[in-house]
């Protein structure tokens, strides 16, 4: 069931991922030529400007969902196929950047004794939403950043059938593969393993 007296700490810790995927989209885009997010006001950390209603409450409820997509014009691009390729993986590593971070500021503040149980709850769910909603929009469907990082990683005939596939049922293939558990039997090993990395390394110093 769903626990509401977490909402206090999960709420802000959502926002705090969507606001950085879609912020660093957005510069990314932007240091490569394109405008187009700057121009529309997405080039912010305000997390109206990236909330999709629909997409944050399921990712609350049900543990998956997404924000509004950052435009960009790929015409713009100084080299299209790069920053492509920069902008979609821009997101996630930010993501797993601001999960390392809370670890970061959990490990420092209890060596200090400085960690209240509220803001251990908030930088324990601050780590999860950021581990997940990197390794989650990595899955290769759309409209998840994969589908287009895999698309210019394909040779072109290839890319091509794999847009004709994925662009027609792509969000049918999504919402299958999050309700059979599916990406969860995916994102699993993927995010425990880079939280058993970072506890690693910050033992190394705590």
């Amino acid at each position: 069931m769903l626990d509401f007296a977490s909402m206090i700490y999960r709420i802000p810790a959502l926002l705090f991922a969507i606001s950085i995927h879609e912020y660093a989209h957005a510069q990314c885009a932007d240091s490569m030529g394109d405008p187009t997010a700057r121009y529309m006001g997405r080039l912010t950390f305000n997390p109206m400007a990236h909330l999709d209603p629909i997409g944050a409450i399921l990712l609350v409820v049900a543990g998956f969902g997404w924000a509004k997509g950052v435009p960009i014009n790929v015409n713009n691009f100084r080299n299209r196929r790069e920053g492509i390729l920069k902008v979609s993986f821009a997101g996630p590593a930010a993501n797993l950047f601001l999960c390392f971070l809370a670890a970061l500021m959990m490990a420092l503040l209890g060596r200090m004794g400085m960690l209240s149980d509220g803001l251990y709850k908030f930088l324990f769910w601050m780590q999860l939403y950021n581990v997940w909603f990197a390794f989650f929009n990595l899955i290769p469907v759309p409209p998840l950043d994969g589908s287009r990082i895999l698309s210019e990683l394909l040779p072109a005939k290839q890319s091509w059938q794999f847009n004709e596939i994925v662009d027609r049922y792509g969000f049918y293939i999504l919402i299958a593969l999050v309700f059979t558990g599916i990406t969860s039997m995916i994102i699993n090993p993927l995010a425990n393993g880079y939280l058993r990395l970072i506890q690693g390394l910050l033992s190394i110093v705590f």
